[in-house]
Order: C-alpha cells, then structure tokens, then sequence
C-alpha cells in the first residue's frame, strides 16, 4: 500500500496530508485559514502533532499564508526553497505575471481584490532546500523534494516512490485559472516550467496533484510536452 493522501482546501487552493509511517503537509495554504486547517485534519483523524514537516512548494500567499500559524500548532518544522524564504520570514507576496492574456487579466485581479487583503504572518524557514534533491525518510515519507522551477524560481515539487507528484502551481486544473488540466496560467518562465514538467516524469511521476484543483493523470503532461 502507498500512503494516504489527503486533500485540504484552505482559502483558494490545496494542501496536502501525506501520511504513511510519519505525515507531512505540503503547502501552508491561504491567510486566516488556521481554524479550517484543525478542522480538516481532525476530519481525517490525525492529529496536528502528527504532522512533523511542511514543505512549501513557493511563496506566494496562497500557499504560505497561514504556515506561520499552522507551524505553531504543529510544531512542525518548515522546508523552502532558498530563493524564496525570505517571502515567508518577511511576509511579502509577490505574484508571477502571466503567461496568456487570460493569465496577465487575472493578475490583475488578484493585485486588486486579493493581496491589498491579505497580511503574512511571518515565520523562520527550518529548512532551506537548494536545488539538490532533499529525502523525506527522515519524517517517515517514502520521496523526495526536487527542484522544479519555472512558475517561481524557487518552486519545489513532492514527489513519492510510488509516482504521486505534489507540483503546486507549475500546472493547474481549477476555474477561473483554467478550463481543463494543463499549464499554469501564472509563471516566471514557461520553458522552465516544461523543463521541470521532464523532472517530474523523469522521477517516475505518475499522478499530478496541483495547488488548484483535482488530480490528474501524467498523461495530460506528456500530451502538452508532445505538441510544444
């Protein structure tokens, strides 16, 4: 059997329970999300001291916005890419520009109606990944943490010995961002991104689990890798 894996919605995207002989949460979701994030566990019967690490796969608010908090009632410890701690430690919330039109008119948005409204809490980085590959035997977790830049230069992917790939926004499947699972409409660089999409299957990824919306299969990757 594989490890359990649980989905978490806190504010506008997904965090992840990855439990198997230890648990960890990937990504720290939104702001003020703290009382969700107890209630979601407790819904899945673990318990926050459970949790023993958190790993951040970029820092833009959605995904960093209550680690502080959540670091607090688990005493987990955080893991994130070197490049961007310090959007965490400082509370800043800088946002990708877009890579489509529809990409750069939801930034927009998102400057308007969402990060005037929101304030980071800040918190220490535990552990400051670089771009070498960081076991997870030590919390328990059968995978590995890899470099995946491209949506942010510091992205991060969860990836498991069993092909589950925990890929934050480097692709998406959710509403209003897109109609199907694919790319992101938000990034630095969209080679890069394509690039890191080969890591992945090169690791043996096998199923996608994005920051926004439900999983989907490594195909749809293959298929957008084979027309570009």
């Amino acid at each position: 059997m594989g490890a359990q894996i649980d989905t978490i919605e806190l504010g506008i995207g997904n965090c992840y329970v990855i439990k198997d002989q230890g648990a960890i949460l990937v990504d720290g979701g939104d702001t003020k999300k703290s009382k969700e994030f107890i209630k979601s566990i407790g819904e899945i019967s673990i318990k926050p001291e459970d949790i023993k690490l958190i790993v951040i796969t970029h820092g833009h608010f959605d995904h960093i916005g209550s680690a502080a908090e959540i670091k607090e009632i688990t005493k987990a410890k955080i893991a994130m890419h070197e490049q961007e701690k310090d959007w965490l430690e400082k509370g800043l919330k800088p946002l990708p520009p877009g890579l489509s039109a529809w990409g750069n008119f939801l930034c927009v948005i998102m400057k308007t109606l969402f990060t005037p409204f929101r304030t980071i809490k800040p918190t220490n980085v535990d552990i400051v990944l670089d771009n070498n590959e960081f076991s997870l035997a030590d919390y328990g977790i059968a995978g590995k943490v890899i470099y995946t830049p491209g949506h942010s230069s510091g992205s991060v992917s969860v990836i498991l010995e069993t092909g589950e790939a925990f890929v934050g926004d480097l692709a998406m499947n959710a509403l209003p961002m897109t109609f199907r699972p694919g790319p992101p409409v938000f990034g630095d660089n969209m080679d890069m991104i394509k690039n890191s999409w080969k890591t992945l299957l090169n690791q043996g990824a096998k199923k996608v689990y994005p920051g926004h919306g439900e999983p989907f299969s490594v195909s749809v990757i293959e298929k957008e890798l084979a027309i570009s």
